[in-house]
């Protein structure tokens, strides 16, 4: 079983996305997965995170800049599209993005500064 709070990192790194990209379309979020504590159950997160990520087409996100994006804990209150993503969403995935990595490197898993940067464009 892996450890709950890994679990729940991951979750939350894959529902950070998830949102942030039906919030900016203008589209329904999709209901919540259940939280999974197994290896299997993350990797199937992650896996339906990416399938919901590519539905998603260029079109979808015209006008998202200046759309009014709200959440419920917000009470009322909003964002226009273009802030929610530089101040809320894109900073919000970082964090459990390297809370996740850290708590990885923490209990011993292999990870390094290019598992967590990727592949990068780099040109000759």
């Amino acid at each position: 079983m892996i450890h709950r709070l890994r679990a729940r990192q991951v979750q939350i790194l894959c529902g950070t996305a998830v949102n942030a990209a039906s919030y900016l379309a203008g589209k329904e979020l999709p209901a919540a997965p259940a939280e999974e504590n197994t290896l299997n159950g993350v990797v199937e997160s992650i896996a339906n995170a990416i399938k919901h990520l590519q539905s998603f087409k260029p079109q979808d996100f015209e006008g998202s800049a200046a759309r009014k994006v709200s959440q419920p804990r917000w009470e009322g209150q909003y964002l226009t599209g273009e802030e929610y993503a530089l101040m809320h969403a894109t900073p919000n995935f970082y964090f459990h993005l390297t809370t996740a990595y850290a708590i990885l490197r923490h209990n011993g898993v292999d990870v390094g500064k290019r598992d967590y940067l990727g592949v990068m464009p780099l040109k000759r």
